[in-house]
């Protein structure tokens, strides 16, 4: 049975990025996040898009999760600020104990419509998130096929 789990933004620092290198999609991102880090030595209450989960002192689960505003909005009706959730990734070992929930119930919460662009083999993960497929729209989705998840009183824009 697990415990409570608790979401904490993650600080942009040698020790959290030096975690990230155990996931699976670590990328620009967070080169540049660290490149960032030694030119500048960042303050350790640097913002940074990227949300957690640890287990003891581990990092266990990850997300970013950037706040797009309405006048970039493409999907949604109305038209409004919305969060895209990308690298949500939970290490191997800590697979289905409910971290992954954590983290998409956690994005929830702003009560904002949501974007994701799921990885290979996660659809039913993000089916029973509430997640559905966007309509497919060549010229804006540009080869990805994003899911969304609507929060009362949002709708899919129709392409």
């Amino acid at each position: 049975m697990m415990t409570k789990t608790s979401v904490q933004p993650l600080l942009v620092n040698y020790k959290t990025l030096e975690e990230f290198k155990r996931f699976k999609e670590y990328g620009n991102q967070e080169l540049t996040m660290l490149e960032d880090l030694e030119s500048n030595i960042v303050e350790n209450d640097s913002e940074s898009p990227f949300f957690g989960v640890y287990f003891g002192n581990a990092l266990v689960a990850r997300m970013s999760l950037y706040r797009v505003q309405a006048k970039y909005d493409n999907y949604f009706l109305p038209p409004q600020d919305y969060l895209e959730l990308w690298k949500l990734e939970v290490l191997p070992d800590h697979r289905n104990q409910g971290y992954g929930k954590a983290l998409v119930d956690f994005a929830k919460s702003f009560n904002l419509p949501i974007k994701t662009n799921p990885r290979i083999k996660s659809h039913s993960f993000w089916e029973k998130m509430s997640f559905q497929k966007a309509h497919y729209d060549v010229g804006r989705d540009l080869g990805e096929n994003p899911l969304i998840w609507l929060p009362s009183g949002v709708e899919e824009r129709e392409v």
